[in-house]
């Protein structure tokens, strides 16, 4: 449970990112386990839930991770030609929803599509309670996953987009409705040119140190 405390500095902490930039804990270009097609993710830095059985609790912290312009992340997602859109991940993007809402217009306008994950409702998103610029950040997306991840209810299961049941798909591009191709018991393993790894996608019950070897450090993002 977050404490007032923690929540007030976490309010704090974001006020240190400058405008127009984004504090981000990772990045990843062509996955295909965030969303339909071959996607760039972005994973933002900082999330007040602290669910049980998390894939990205490094993502907690709202301390200064990564700072990067809007501008040069679209230079980024658009150098890569296979991304077809792009995924918000985090920590919880809505708590960056300004930026991230001039990042999905940037990349709108060159054809990719956006969707994002948030352990918001979509109510609380469209209500006075919601993070500033919440329905900014909504009108851009055109797909959207809510709620947070219980683990009492997780699905771990090829016919499901989420990973658990109390969490829903909003499809606000029609074009879109038939792609929800991406499952719930899926992972990827990307390999970075320094030997790093970014593990991405739903943790299930997989064993992560089976992937740990010559002594390079497995990331998960």
């Amino acid at each position: 449970m977050t404490s007032t405390h923690d929540r007030n500095q976490a309010y704090l902490q974001l006020l240190e990112i400058p405008p127009g930039y984004l504090n981000i804990m990772g990045y990843v270009d062509e996955s295909s386990v965030n969303g339909p097609g071959c996607r760039a993710v972005v994973w933002v830095q900082g999330c007040l839930r602290e669910c049980k059985g998390c894939f990205n609790p490094e993502s907690w912290s709202f301390d200064i991770n990564h700072l990067i312009s809007v501008e040069r992340l679209a230079e980024r997602v658009l150098a890569n030609p296979r991304n077809q859109g792009i995924t918000f991940s985090g920590g919880e993007p809505f708590w960056q929803a300004p930026a991230l809402a001039a990042l999905a217009r940037l990349l709108k306008a060159q054809g990719l599509t956006v969707m994002a994950f948030t352990g918001f409702t979509l109510e609380h998103l469209r209500s006075d309670y919601a993070p500033a610029g919440a329905q900014d950040l909504l009108d851009q997306l055109d797909i959207l996953i809510d709620g947070p991840y219980v683990e009492s209810l997780a699905i771990h299961s090829p016919n499901s987009p989420v990973s658990s049941s109390n969490q829903r798909v909003h499809v606000f591009n029609p074009a879109l409705a038939d792609q929800i191709s991406w499952a719930s018991d899926q992972i990827e393993i990307h390999i970075l040119r320094d030997g790093s790894r970014i593990v991405t996608g739903y943790r299930g019950t997989l064993e992560m140190s089976e992937y740990a070897d010559g002594g390079n450090t497995l990331e998960s993002w």
